[in-house]
C-alpha cells in the first residue's frame, strides 16, 4: 500500500474513511518516502515525524469508535516555513529567525487541525519569501523534481516540491507576487492565490502585508477546492479578514465551462516570454475553446508597469515590516558581546539576513526615506490603482483573464541568482493579481522538453467559483498524464 503517498488527497480520504487504509500507515509511508528522496530534493527545514504519527493514532481511533472525522481526515500537509506553527520551529528559511518556535498556531494552522489534517513538516523557501526560485534560504536551495538540476520556483517552492515528488499529500503557501503560482507552473502543480481577504493572515509572518495571501498548493483542483475550503474563513484576529459566508468549492467541481467568456492578455505574452511557454499555453486556450468558452485577446495597458510599482510597493513594505529584526528583542545575534548597541545592531542584521533579504530592504527603505517617498512610493501606489481599475474594466466583459503563469520554463540553478533584474523580470506575469488583490490559479498545461508550463486563471474578486470549474474541466478533459523519474 506504500502507492498510496502519491493518490489524491480526496482518493486518500475516500480510502481511510472506507477503513481501507490506516492512517498511521499511510503517514508512515510518507516519512519513509521523505527519507528516501528528500537528500536530493531538499523540500523540507523541518519534519514533525513523532508529533504526526501521533495525531494519525488519534484519527484512527477516531474511526475504529465510529466518531465523526474532519474534511482532511488524516491527510499529510506540509506547511511554508513563514507561517507559524505552535511548538514547531518556523524559520522563514532566515538565520535571523534559526531558533524561532512560536508560542501560537496561524490561524490556517488551526482550522486545518480543527479538519484532523496532519502537518508533517516545514518546508523550504526564500528567505523571507523574497524570491522566485527558492534559492535564496539560509538552509540551501530545493531541487525541482523534474530536473533536479532546476529550480522549483519560489517563494514556494518547497511546498510545490513536497507535494509533486509526493513528499506530501497537500500543502500550503504564500503568494505576495506569484510565489504560489511560480512553483506551482514550475513543478506541475495547481496553486491558488485566492482574493486578499478570504483567508487569514494571522501567523504569517509578514513580508509585504498589502499584497500577500496564503493559498493552497495540490495535485489538482479537486484536492485544491477541498483545501481551500477548509482554510477560507473569517478571521477576527485578522483586520484584512473579509466577512463573508464560509463557502464549500468543491461544489464547483463541475464539468461545464460553456459560453464562458475569456479574455486573453496581450501583455503577458510580451517581450521575455519563451516560444515554447506561449504555445504551451495557447494550445491550452485553444482546448478550453473546445469546450465551449469563448475567448478574444484584450490589452491591459498599465500591466507594462505593474512590475517597477510592486518592487517599490513590496520592498518598501518589506523594509518596514523587518525593521523589528534586530536581534536584541529577539532574532539572531553575533556571539560577541563586547561591542557597543549601534554595532551589535548592525552586525546582527549584516549576518542575520541574506544578500537578497538585505537588497530589499535597502531598496525599499530609499523608496520611503525624505525625498523619494512622493515619487517612488506614492506613485506606485498610484499605479496600483490604475492597474486594479483596469481588471474592473476587463471583468465587465470578460468572466476570467487568462495568460501565462511563467515567461519561462524552469532554469537552471545558479543561472540567474547573480543577476537580479533578470530573476525580478521572472515575476512579470504574476504580480499583477497581487496588485489588483484578486484571485488567481496556475493549473499545469503542457510539457516542453520535459519541463513543466502553467496556465493562469485570473477571476474577479471572491470568483474563486470560476477558477475552480473552469480548472476542474480543463483537467477532467485534458489531463496532463506525465510520471516523474531519475529520484524514483
Amino acid at each position: 500500500m506504500s502507492y498510496c503517498v502519491e493518490l489524491s488527497a480526496y482518493e486518500i480520504i475516500k480510502k481511510i474513511k472506507a477503513q481501507e487504509l490506516k492512517v498511521v500507515d499511510y503517514i508512515s509511508y510518507l516519512f519513509e518516502r521523505i527519507k528516501r528522496i528528500e537528500r536530493e530534493i531538499h523540500a523540507y527545514i523541518t519534519l514533525t515525524e513523532d508529533s504526526a504519527l501521533k495525531k494519525a493514532q488519534d484519527i484512527d481511533k477516531k474511526i475504529e469508535r465510529g466518531e465523526r472525522t474532519g474534511r482532511l481526515c488524516g491527510v499529510g500537509i506540509a506547511i511554508k516555513d513563514n507561517i507559524c506553527t505552535k511548538g514547531i520551529r518556523t524559520t522563514c528559511a532566515s538565520r535571523m529567525l534559526e531558533n524561532f518556535i512560536p508560542p501560537y498556531n496561524a490561524t490556517v494552522v488551526n482550522l486545518i487541525e480543527d479538519e484532523d489534517g496532519i502537518i508533517i513538516g516545514k518546508t523550504n523557501m526564500d528567505e523571507f519569501a523574497m524570491g522566485s526560485s527558492t534559492e535564496h534560504s539560509y538552509f540551501g536551495p530545493t531541487h525541482n523534481p523534474w530536473d533536479l538540476e532546476r529550480v522549483p520556483g519560489g517563494s514556494s517552492g518547497g511546498s510545490a516540491a513536497a507535494v509533486i515528488s509526493s513528499m506530501a499529500t497537500l500543502a500550503l503557501g504564500s503568494d505576495t507576487g506569484g510565489s504560489i503560482r511560480c512553483p506551482a507552473s514550475f513543478c506541475s502543480a495547481v496553486g491558488l492565490k485566492p482574493t486578499y481577504g478570504l483567508v487569514s493572515r494571522f501567523g504569517l509572518i509578514a513580508y509585504a502585508n498589502s499584497l500577500e495571501q496564503i493559498g493552497p498548493i495540490t495535485k489538482d483542483v479537486r484536492d485544491c477546492a477541498l483545501l481551500l475550503s477548509c482554510i477560507a474563513d473569517h478571521d477576527p484576529l485578522d483586520s484584512t479578514s473579509v466577512n463573508k459566508p464560509k463557502e464549500d468549492y468543491t461544489n464547483y467541481l463541475v464539468d461545464d465551462i460553456k459560453n464562458i467568456k475569456l479574455g486573453i492578455i496581450k501583455e503577458l505574452f510580451g517581450e521575455g516570454t519563451q516560444d515554447s511557454v506561449e504555445k504551451g499555453v495557447w494550445d491550452a486556450i485553444k482546448k478550453l475553446e473546445q469546450l465551449g468558452a469563448d475567448y478574444q485577446e484584450i490589452s491591459l495597458k498599465n500591466l507594462d508597469y505593474s512590475l517597477p510599482s510592486y518592487y517599490i510597493i513590496a520592498m518598501s513594505e518589506a523594509s518596514s515590516n523587518l525593521a523589528r529584526y534586530d536581534g536584541l528583542r529577539y532574532g539572531y545575534r553575533i556571539p560577541n558581546k563586547s561591542y557597543d548597541w549601534n554595532a551589535v545592531y548592525l552586525k546582527n542584521r549584516r549576518f542575520g539576513f541574506g544578500f537578497e533579504v538585505k537588497r530589499r530592504i535597502i531598496l525599499g527603505t530609499f523608496a520611503l526615506s525624505a525625498g523619494y517617498y512622493d515619487e517612488y512610493y506614492l506613485k506606485a501606489q498610484k499605479i496600483r490603482t490604475l492597474i486594479r481599475r483596469d481588471f474592473e474594466t476587463a471583468f465587465k466583459r470578460f468572466d476570467v483573464l487568462i495568460g501565462p503563469t511563467m515567461p519561462v520554463l524552469p532554469f537552471r540553478i545558479g543561472e540567474k541568482v547573480n543577476d537580479p533584474l533578470e530573476m525580478y523580470m521572472c515575476d512579470i506575469d504574476g504580480v499583477p493579481a497581487n496588485l489588483a488583490g484578486i484571485p488567481s490559479i496556475s493549473i499545469p498545461c503542457s510539457f516542453s522538453n520535459g519541463l513543466p508550463i502553467g496556465l493562469q486563471i485570473m477571476a474577479p474578486p471572491f470568483r474563486e467559483d470560476l477558477l475552480i470549474r473552469i480548472g476542474f474541466s480543463f483537467q477532467k478533459n485534458f489531463p496532463i498524464l506525465k510520471k516523474l523519474g531519475g529520484h524514483e
